[in-house]
């Protein structure tokens, strides 16, 4: 993943160069866009505490994932836009942390977190670099949870029953920022910077709790048209 990651860099790289050469006509009133690159989702985590008989301390950690994405968006006015995003489910390893960090993988889950976003773009439409700035309403939807024998260890020892667990779904909000480079008049490349606001609730089998502070940071780099 790195390596495609760093591809796309490089893309958006000779965009910007070809844009410094070229007229453009950036996203305006009655516009639909599309565009495809990639999003490496980055939870920023702070845990709270399994419930005994887990070692007190005994918290949890969430790593990051990259995956395609397609963004489509409408331009309301030359200034003003909707947006929202289609792709596949983020799929993130959960590890311990705490009091039990280093114990290795607990389980996995994977993560949906539509948003619609309404966003402000700066400067004429035919700008050739454009910034913006958005605020979305997002659905954070959790799917597909699974644990491990080590999660089964550390919140029922000694016992032969797999622990399993869930993660409560929540509405929340995504605050957006984030430059559009024009290289034609239709094509066009941009990077955005998004950071939600997440709070949810684990729920174990074995009728433990966790609470976890997620608010993850999302970076997405890709290429786009302007029909």
């Amino acid at each position: 993943m790195k390596v495609r990651f760093n591809s796309v860099v490089k893309v958006l790289g000779v965009a910007a160069a070809l844009a410094c050469a070229s007229t453009a006509s950036a996203q305006s009133a009655g516009q639909f866009t599309a565009k495809v690159g990639l999003n490496q989702l980055t939870p920023k985590v702070e845990s709270g505490d399994i419930g005994a008989p887990a070692l007190p301390g005994s918290k949890g950690d969430v790593d990051r994932d990259i995956q395609p994405v397609l963004v489509l968006a409408y331009g309301l006015t030359d200034n003003i836009s909707l947006e929202t995003a289609l792709g596949t489910p983020y799929k993130h390893k959960i590890y311990g942390a705490g009091a039990i960090a280093g114990t290795g993988q607990l389980g996995t889950v994977e993560a949906l977190p539509a948003t619609l976003f309404a966003q402000y773009r700066f400067g004429a439409p035919t700008a050739t670099f454009r910034p913006f700035v958005g605020i979305g309403a997002t659905y954070a939807y959790f799917m597909k949870e699974r644990g491990s024998a080590k999660m089964t260890a550390i919140t029922n020892p000694g016992s032969g029953v797999p622990t399993t667990f869930s993660i409560d779904n929540k509405f929340t909000y995504t605050a957006q920022l984030g430059m559009a480079v024009n290289f034609t008049e239709k094509w066009f490349a941009d990077v955005t910077l998004n950071k939600a606001r997440l709070r949810t609730d684990v729920h174990f089998s074995t009728g433990q709790t966790q609470h976890m502070k997620l608010d993850p940071v999302s970076v997405i780099l890709a290429v786009g048209y302007k029909f």
